[in-house]
């Protein structure tokens, strides 16, 4: 089983298995709101397409976010302190990164998981037992790679085993070099974009779901994610 670490969406190849990393914040997001009781998340590319999804379910909560900031007249940002308590059955999301990274692995991959550190151990279990390539997806920052997914996405590998890539090499090195997720993280702040505090710390949390979020399927142009 080879394991890969592709550090944008643009350098993904076809593979059985994708896991979606976009830590900080929008994989994180999704594994906290089907965790809290949510039954799905749609993943939307484009703000437009989200809102119009909105329209056609009629109940279910729109929220995301473009460079960090909650859109306007949507109903919650990409903070997963916001999906504590379901206020629908169904989430529309649509974040700069995370969820276009989400639809472009469903157009690549037979299985498409979600991860993130929640639900670390949980999602490399789920990869792992398939015994099929797996490819790591990092949502990157604006095109470009990002060292905070690539941490995770090494913590994911390293759990994984298996025949580990180049890419993959450099994730577990980089992973190795810090003593923990919040390290990692505090570290590695992306200077263009603002993570509050409180998301830092709660996204940095290990492995305290077993939730894993897998794509099932299209709905128009959204990616539909549930457990």
């Amino acid at each position: 089983m080879r394991v890969h670490v592709a550090f944008t969406p643009g350098e993904a190849a076809r593979v059985p298995t994708g896991i979606v990393v976009d830590v900080l914040r929008a994989t994180s997001t999704i594994v906290q709101a089907l965790d809290a009781g949510y039954r799905t998340v749609y993943c939307c590319a484009e703000v437009d397409e989200a809102e119009t999804l909105k329209e056609e379910l009629g109940d279910a909560v729109l929220g995301g976010e473009r460079g960090g900031e909650p859109l306007p007249g949507f109903d919650l940002g990409n903070s997963p302190l916001e999906y504590l308590a379901p206020r629908a059955q169904e989430v529309v999301l649509t974040t700069t990164n995370g969820t276009r990274a989400v639809v472009g692995a469903a157009a690549n991959c037979d299985l498409v998981l979600v991860g993130s550190m929640l639900n670390l151990d949980a999602v490399a279990a789920a990869a792992r037992g398939r015994g099929e390539d797996v490819e790591v997806v990092c949502a990157g920052f604006r095109g470009g790679p990002c060292e905070d997914d690539a941490y995770c996405a090494g913590r994911i590998a390293a759990l994984i085993g298996g025949d580990p890539t180049d890419g993959a090499q450099r994730a577990l090195e980089l992973a190795a070099s810090h003593a923990n997720a919040e390290e990692a993280f505090r570290t590695i702040r992306r200077l263009e974009e603002t993570v509050a505090e409180e998301d830092l710390v709660w996204c940095a949390r290990e492995s305290v779901t077993a939730i894993v979020p897998r794509f099932a399927g299209m709905r128009g142009t959204a990616a539909r994610l549930v457990v």
